[in-house]
C-alpha cells in the first residue's frame, strides 16, 4: 500500500508545478479555518469542548438496557453521550442548573436501583485555557527556532511551522465535523501531531538540503521513507480505533473505549492531513527555496 501511494504521489509531483501543487492543502487549509471560525462564532470556542473543560455530571447505572435507548430516554437533559461499559451504562450530561440537575437525579434514581453519580468540574478554567494556547504558540516559536539553528535559513523553519499548524487545524476542524469534544485524549493527540508533523518535514529538510542529487532524486528518497513511516502509524491507529470502538462487536462484554477511540480517529485524520500537507506543501516549498537559490537550475 505504501509502495503503491508514494509512486503515486511522486509521479503527482513531478508532474505539476511549485504553485499546482501548493493549491490543493492551501484551499484545505483555508476551509478548516472557516470550519472553526464559524463554530467560535456560535459557541465561543473553535471546538466543542467536552467535560473537562466545561464540567458536567456523569451518571453510572447498572441495566440491560441498550446505551442507545438511553440516551433517547433522557434526551429532554443536555446529554451529551451515552456509553456501554460491561453491564453498566455510562451517561454523559452537559452543565445544567442546580433545578434540572436535580429533577435528572430524581428521575434516575427513582428508575434504577444502581445508580452511580459525579459531578465534574471543569478542570481547565480560562486562565488555565489561556496558558494552554500560549504554550503551543510557544511551542511553535521554540520548533521553528530549533529548525532554523539546523538548517540556517528562514523558509524551512516557515515551512515546518506552517505544515505542523495546517495538521492541527485540519484535524481540530474534522473534530467539529465528526462531533468529537475537546477533550484530555483530544489534546493530546493534537500534541502529538506536532511530533508527527516535525518528524516528516525535517527528513524531507534534511534530505533535499543536505544530500546530494537532484531535487527530484531526494524527494523521490525522503518520500519513499516518509510514506512508510506514515502508513504504518497509520495502520497501528486503524487497528486502536476498531479494538476501542467495536470491540463490543466481538463481545457484549468488552466495553468501549472513548478516549484511546477519539485518540486514534483524531491522529489518524491528522496523519493523512500529514501527507498532503508535507509532500504537497512543504515539498514545493522547498522546491521553490532550493531552485530560487540556485538559479542556473530553475523550473521554466
Amino acid at each position: 500500500m505504501s509502495f503503491s501511494l508514494t509512486e503515486s504521489l511522486d509521479l503527482f509531483v513531478k508532474e505539476h508545478n511549485n504553485r499546482q501543487l501548493v493549491t490543493i492543502p492551501i484551499v484545505v487549509f483555508m476551509l478548516s479555518i472557516l470550519a472553526l471560525a464559524l463554530m467560535f462564532a456560535s459557541t465561543g470556542a473553535p471546538v466543542k469542548l467536552g467535560m473537562e473543560f466545561e464540567g458536567g455530571t456523569m451518571i453510572a447505572v447498572t441495566t440491560s438496557e441498550s446505551a442507545l435507548s438511553i440516551e433517547t430516554k433522557y434526551s429532554d437533559y443536555p446529554i451529551i453521550d451515552a456509553r456501554s461499559a460491561g453491564e453498566r451504562v455510562v451517561m454523559q450530561f452537559g452543565p445544567m442548573d442546580n433545578k434540572v440537575q436535580r429533577a435528572l437525579e430524581d428521575d434516575i434514581t427513582a428508575s434504577y436501583s444502581d445508580v452511580e453519580i459525579k459531578q465534574i468540574g471543569a478542570v481547565y478554567g480560562s486562565a488555565l485555557q489561556l496558558q494552554a494556547v500560549k504554550a503551543v504558540v510557544l511551542s511553535f516559536i521554540g520548533m521553528a527556532a530549533v529548525v532554523f539553528l539546523i538548517f540556517r535559513t528562514a523558509v524551512p523553519s516557515i515551512a515546518v511551522v506552517l505544515s505542523a499548524f495546517s495538521d492541527m487545524t485540519i484535524a481540530a476542524a474534522f473534530m467539529n465535523l465528526a462531533g468529537i469534544e475537546l477533550s484530555l485524549g483530544t489534546v493530546a493527540a493534537l500534541l502529538m501531531l506536532i511530533g508527527y508533523s516535525v518528524d516528516s518535514d525535517i527528513l524531507l529538510t534534511t534530505r533535499i538540503l543536505k544530500r546530494r542529487g537532484t531535487v527530484e532524486e531526494k524527494i523521490s528518497q525522503a518520500m519513499h521513507t516518509g510514506i512508510t513511516m506514515t502508513t504504518t502509524t497509520l495502520a497501528a491507529l486503524v487497528v486502536m480505533y476498531l479494538v476501542s470502538t467495536y470491540s463490543y462487536l466481538v463481545s457484549s462484554s468488552l466495553p468501549q473505549i472513548p478516549m484511546l477511540s477519539d485518540i486514534s480517529i483524531v491522529l489518524i485524520f491528522g496523519l493523512a492531513a500529514d501527507i498532503m500537507n508535507t509532500w504537497l506543501l512543504n515539498t514545493a516549498i522547498l522546491r521553490w527555496h532550493v531552485d530560487r537559490s540556485t538559479p542556473r537550475r530553475r523550473r521554466t
